[in-house]
């Protein structure tokens, strides 16, 4: 076990180290002069050789890549003599467009994206696995009719649909909600949770769809086995069976694609943070794609890269929990 969680970390670090190189590579080669681009209308050649100077970008692409990756370590120094800066460790770069590291930048905006993803996780996770049991446990009758076909509605309706037509019902008709905004928990956990109910049903609507489907599957899959019908034979209880033998089995496929959904979602729950103008990393990606503001589009990437990366260690570590059966070599 602790060879394989060895092994595991290793190549990770191999994938991340990939992964910053090709993601740096591939901003580098875009038909773009980030050193234009710190400056306005007025900017003369003069002030963007300047300015390409004190980014580093005069440097060879090589040398770039690895200043960029000793910054993020050790920290990094932009400029010389009296127009010297200094990023200090982890730093991502520095965003011409805003004045402001990127690491400063992913730090504002991650509370916002961390809260949403894990609230609307909790009601995907909790309304798809539950009615994905309770529909299997009925299979052919109206029951598991009823929820197949509003898990096909809500897996047919775009995020930006539910989203613009719940902030105009709740919201701006009925006024039953405050428009939401993000305010930490810590400082007033009630509006915290008024403000971010919306988002999350938003955000969980199409996922809990989806594991309703993908639970019901998996438990009718795992029902039909030899050893569920031994279980049975042997007269134990039917909360027992699906409990101990059938959810626990049928678990692990819905871990792995709840841990890689939920990593995926730390990066950045896009089209809800824009509908809501939620401050998080979603809507910093959009605006960086938009401004051409490529450090903070490399800053985030990674960032979400990392988190799923790191997510697919923690799932396979998982199976073992779930699942004895799985033994981790």
């Amino acid at each position: 076990m602790s060879g394989y969680i060895v092994r595991r970390v290793i190549s990770m670090v191999l994938m991340l180290l990939l992964l910053t190189l090709v993601v740096f590579l591939l901003f580098s080669v875009l038909p773009t002069d980030p050193a234009r681009l710190t400056c306005g209308k007025a900017c003369t050649p003069e002030v963007i050789a300047a300015n390409r100077h004190n980014l580093g970008l005069d440097l060879p692409v090589w040398q770039q890549y690895w200043e960029w990756l000793k910054g993020i370590f050790v920290g990094r120094t932009y400029g010389s003599g009296t127009a010297t800066y200094q990023c200090d460790a982890p730093c991502l770069g520095y965003s011409f467009k805003r004045g402001e590291e990127v690491t400063t930048l992913i730090k504002e905006g991650f509370p916002t994206t961390f809260w949403l993803a894990i609230g609307a996780f909790v009601i995907w996770i909790t309304v798809g696995v539950t009615l994905g049991i309770y529909s299997a446990l009925r299979r052919g009758k109206w029951q598991d009719k009823l929820v197949m076909g509003s898990s096909l509605i809500g897996y047919s309706l775009p995020s930006f649909f539910i989203g613009l037509v719940l902030l105009f019902f709740v919201i701006l008709k009925w006024q039953l909600l405050p428009y939401p905004s993000y305010i930490s928990p810590f400082d007033n956990p009630l509006q915290f949770f008024q403000t971010m109910l919306l988002p999350w049903i938003v955000l969980a609507f199409l996922y809990a769809a989806f594991y309703m489907r993908l639970t019901r599957n998996q438990m009718l899959d795992t029902l039909g086995e030899d050893y569920i019908r031994t279980a049975r034979a042997k007269g134990l209880r039917e909360r027992i069976v699906i409990r101990r033998h059938g959810l626990r089995a049928g678990l692990t496929p819905i871990v792995t694609a709840a841990g890689l959904d939920l990593a995926g979602l730390l990066g950045g729950a896009i089209i809800t943070e824009s509908i809501y103008s939620l401050p998080g990393l979603g809507s910093l990606a959009v605006n960086s794609v938009v401004d051409a503001d490529l450090p903070v589009t490399v800053g985030i990437t990674l960032v979400t890269a990392t988190f799923i990366i790191v997510a697919n260690l923690v799932v396979d570590l998982l199976y073992a929990v779930i699942d004895p059966r799985v033994r981790l070599v």
